[in-house]
C-alpha cells in the first residue's frame, strides 16, 4: 500500500461470490487513477472471488462467513481508520458504479462529510417501478428531511466517506438489509455528520442477475419501511458518545 495513505483514498469494494464481475472492477478502478487503493472486502465467498481480486491488483480482506453488505463494510472502514486514510469510497463489485464518477463523489466530501453517488438526479436513465419506487422516493423524502438537504437516493451503495464519516462508520454500521444504506446514513446525520449528493449515472451489472419481480419489490419496500422505522426511532448519539 502507499506511504501516505492519508493523501490517497481507499476505494472498498464489498463482493460476494462475485468471481465473474470484481476482477473487471478492480481493473478499471486502478485505470481510473493511481491516487486509488483498492481493498476487495471478500464476504465469505464460496468461488473464486478472493483470488481474482488479487490477481486484478487488489489488497483482499477475507471474511470467514458471509456478514452482508453492512458487516464487510465495516471491515473496510476499521481497515480505512487503522491505516490512516481520511478518505474512502464504496463500489460495488458487480461493474453498476462507474469508476471514472468516483472523482466527483469525492468531491462532494468538499462540502459535505458523506457523499452519496445519486440515480436520481438527472443523470443517467436508471429507473425503477411500482414498490421498490415508492419505497425509494419515501425512504429520500424522509432522510432529506433530517439531513436539511435534497436526496434523491438514499440506498445507493456508491458513496463516499470523510476522516469523520469513516470514525463514524466504525463505531457504528448496521448489517442488517438495507440497514447498511438507510439507517446508516440516518445514524451518521443524528451523531451530527452532513450529507450531500453527486448525480451519476449507473451501468447494467455486468454478469448475473439481481434480484427481481412483484415479490421481491414487494419485500423490498417492506424492508426499507421496517429499516427506516429503527433508524429513526435509535437514541442519538454523538461521536464522542460511541468512543
Amino acid at each position: 500500500m502507499a506511504s501516505a495513505p492519508d493523501q490517497k483514498i481507499l476505494v472498498l469494494v464489498p463482493a460476494w461470490n462475485e468471481e465473474h464481475n470484481v476482477g473487471n472492477t478492480v481493473r478499471e478502478v486502478r485505470a481510473a487513477s493511481a491516487d486509488y487503493d483498492i481493498v476487495v472486502i471478500d464476504d465469505g465467498s464460496t468461488d473464486a472471488t478472493a483470488r481474482v481480486a488479487r490477481e486484478a491488483g487488489a489488497t483482499v480482506l477475507a471474511l470467514p462467513f458471509n456478514l452482508g453488505v453492512g458487516g464487510a463494510m465495516r471491515a473496510g472502514f476499521t481497515y480505512a481508520r487503522r491505516f490512516g486514510y481520511r478518505r474512502a469510497v464504496q463500489v460495488d463489485a458487480d461493474g453498476q458504479h462507474n469508476p471514472e464518477d468516483i472523482a466527483a463523489v469525492i468531491g462532494g466530501l468538499e462540502n459535505a462529510d458523506i457523499a452519496i453517488g445519486a440515480r436520481f438526479a438527472d443523470v443517467g436513465d436508471y429507473k425503477a417501478k411500482g414498490p421498490r419506487r415508492w419505497a425509494m422516493v419515501v425512504l429520500a423524502a424522509v432522510v432529506s428531511r433530517t439531513a436539511h438537504t435534497r436526496l434523491t437516493d438514499v440506498t445507493s451503495g456508491f458513496r463516499a466517506a470523510n476522516a469523520r464519516a469513516i470514525d463514524q462508520y466504525v463505531h457504528y454500521y448496521p448489517a442488517e438489509y438495507l440497514g447498511d444504506t438507510v439507517d446508516s446514513l440516518v445514524a451518521a446525520l443524528h451523531a451530527g455528520l452532513t450529507v450531500t449528493q453527486v448525480p451519476v449515472a449507473m451501468r447494467p451489472r455486468q454478469h448475473g442477475q439481481p434480484s427481481q419481480g412483484a415479490w421481491g419489490a414487494t419485500v423490498y419496500l417492506l424492508r426499507s419501511v421496517f429499516a427506516l422505522s429503527l433508524a429513526l426511532i435509535r437514541p442519538r448519539r454523538g461521536l464522542e458518545e460511541s468512543a
